[in-house]
């Protein structure tokens, strides 16, 4: 079995086609084509091939998933979830969110602390509700109370401002 050709994607910036014997046979990004070596008129034993497809399928998962962090922050459980529901391969999932830790992409420390800080900015919000939220993205309560504990809002201002906030509504007059 030959490399035949090896061309970019047209759809899909940054990934690459690879031909065995003429005929498409799986999909690398930049950096993983990079680090697998392949290059044209090299020829790969089947296993060679069905590791490399493999390595395609993962490959193709974690683009997705920096995808999905580009957007806004996440939880370890969120990035688990969003895996599981896009592959059924545990070794995969499993290699992408040690690849993501240790990258630094996954932090459910940071993740705390980006949460509080921006729902501090949208809207006042009281400490049990934004716990709770934590919660929901299954933080553990020692990180929940620590970013808390963190936390340099006056509770009493913040239910204040709210009380006013509703006082100037026609509905509560």
């Amino acid at each position: 079995m030959k490399i035949t050709k090896i061309q970019a994607q047209i759809k899909t910036k940054g990934r690459y086609s690879i031909y065995i014997d003429d005929k498409y046979s799986f999909s690398l990004s930049d950096l993983a084509l990079i680090n697998s070596g392949l290059k044209l008129g090299q020829e790969l034993s089947k296993t060679e091939v069905e590791a490399f497809k493999d390595e395609s399928a993962a490959d193709k998962l974690y683009n997705r998933v920096l995808g999905l962090l580009a957007m806004r922050p996440r939880s370890e459980w969120e990035v688990k979830e969003y895996l599981k529901r896009k592959s059924d391969i545990p070794s995969h999932i499993e290699k992408i969110l040690n690849m993501l830790s240790n990258q630094n992409y996954i932090d459910d420390e940071k993740f705390a602390r980006s949460w509080v800080e921006s729902r501090r900015l949208l809207k006042p919000i009281s400490l049990r509700k934004l716990k709770l939220e934590l919660k929901q993205k299954r933080i553990s309560d020692s990180v929940i109370s620590k970013v808390l504990s963190e936390d340099q809002i006056d509770e009493i201002e913040v239910l204040k401002q709210l009380v006013e906030k509703k006082r100037n509504q026609s509905r509560y007059q």
